[in-house]
């Protein structure tokens, strides 16, 4: 089987600059999901075939392999837009021809789609209490006869209310002859592709059809609001999966997976939660509300506060983040570790029972076990050219307001008073401080505003 993603059309009504199959939804473009869909047929060909926005579309998705490009331009109608494609095709097998702005057909969909062309003509169709705006499947005896769109239909016609969805499937062989027997006479002024089902009915070919279990699986985006609702659709899906697994939401309405969320037993996610690329859940994992999780793995029996950033990082068990902590890529926690509020830490590990409980900043270090990171607290890694990297080692205890002036070691068991700068490494076991004086002066008298 060929595929062919129909993905040139301007999309008026997104009243945006970004081509409309490029639009993000669950964290991806609209036409990424198709072609996520169709390389799952394992077809023997997949073409999309783009026009609006031009080499945007390719730059975005052309890295993906085996995926044949083809320009529309100008755009003249889904007619025209397959007969640019039809070079490009294995004649011998038929042709799924797909849309790049309709994101959610299921692959077993497709896979029954497939099985009704064999032979003939396969049309996916679907029945709506309003069919307004689209082409209406015109049938004699059951038969189908011919597909009309709005615009040209008869009051009888537009009265049908099982409608096309424009997936299909064609046989190849035949494609050529009929595309080149198009025309534009209608009111649209385009070569409509649905006018090939009349001449296959002319030819004596079988049209079967089939429906989806869902309307969803048809609906296409052209609209900043249709977007936000299949989106909402989307994510509602996923919510329901991860309720079926056995993981509990505080709402179901109020999470956004982008991407792949995988959960062990006794997981918990609050409200308003951000789940983005590949994100692992341990068992009994709590996540508190408003939290972003990109790309990263979180082990047992670990809490994470309201409000954390967790990117491209692990999370050792049982350790306790937040809340407003920020783990930024390269971040290493073992088992027991305590992240607290106000703290980033980036490039660096931390060894078990270590922690940072608040206001402080930890960049390229290696952390050891049972390490007291004081507030305020930070490692001055960048020397405005290079990073350096700053080393404490097992049972240190960091005072508050200290300043690790990299490339630096504190050797094991050595403390450091509250208000150092330590710009020298710390022998083990010794006290690290900046030896100050304190004075108190006497008849000392604190400015004051003069009223003017």
């Amino acid at each position: 089987m060929n595929v062919v993603i129909l993905a040139a059309g301007q999309g008026k009504r997104m009243q945006s600059d970004l081509p409309k199959v490029l639009h993000p939804l669950a964290g991806k473009p609209l036409l990424a999901h198709v072609l996520d869909t169709a390389r799952a047929l394992e077809p023997r060909r997949i073409c999309v075939v783009y026009g609006h926005g031009g080499e945007r579309v390719r730059e975005a998705l052309g890295d993906r392999p085996g995926v044949q490009w083809v320009l529309q331009e100008p755009q003249l109608g889904t007619g025209h837009a397959l007969a640019q494609a039809l070079p490009m095709l294995d004649r011998t097998v038929p042709t799924l021809v797909l849309y790049g702005d309709v994101p959610l057909t299921r692959v077993d969909t497709l896979l029954a789609l497939r099985s009704a062309g064999d032979g003939g003509l396969g049309l996916l169709t679907v029945e709506l209490d309003d069919p307004k705006g689209y082409g209406r499947i015109v049938r004699e005896g059951g038969r189908v006869k011919r597909i009309v769109e709005q615009k040209d239909a008869t009051t009888a016609e537009r009265a049908i209310r099982e409608v096309n969805t424009g997936m299909m499937v064609l046989p190849t062989a035949r494609l050529e002859r009929w595309l080149s027997r198009l025309s534009n006479r209608n009111a649209q002024g385009e070569y409509y592709l649905t006018d090939v089902v009349a001449m296959a009915v002319d030819e004596g070919v079988a049209i079967n059809t089939v429906q989806p279990a869902s309307v969803v699986e048809t609906l296409g985006v052209n609209s900043k609001r249709q977007l936000a609702e299949l989106e909402r659709v989307f994510q509602r899906s996923v919510a329901d999966a991860l309720l079926d697994g056995g993981v509990t939401l505080a709402d179901p309405g109020r999470i956004d997976v982008r991407g792949t969320l995988r959960c062990g037993r006794d997981v918990s996610i609050d409200v308003g939660c951000v789940f983005e690329g590949e994100v692992t859940l341990g068992n009994g994992v709590a996540v508190g509300p408003h939290c972003v999780l990109r790309n990263c793995s979180v082990a047992d029996g670990v809490r994470i506060e309201a409000l954390c950033h967790v990117e491209e990082a692990s999370v050792g068990a049982h350790s306790r983040i937040g809340p407003y902590a920020r783990l930024r890529p390269g971040a290493e926690l073992a088992e027991d570790v305590h992240i607290g509020n106000f703290v980033e830490v980036k490039a660096s590990t931390f060894g078990k029972s270590s922690k940072a409980n608040h206001l402080a900043y930890v960049g390229d270090a290696s952390i050891g076990r049972d390490v007291n990171v004081g507030a305020g607290t930070i490692t001055c890694n960048y020397d405005g050219a290079y990073k350096h990297r700053t080393v404490i080692e097992d049972d240190v205890f960091i005072g508050s307001d200290t300043q690790l002036v990299a490339p630096v070691t504190v050797g094991r068991g050595a403390t450091i008073a509250a208000g150092t700068t330590v710009w020298k490494d710390v022998p083990a076991g010794t006290l690290g401080l900046n030896e100050k004086t304190q004075r108190a002066r006497e008849g000392y008298v604190r400015p004051r505003k003069t009223k003017r």
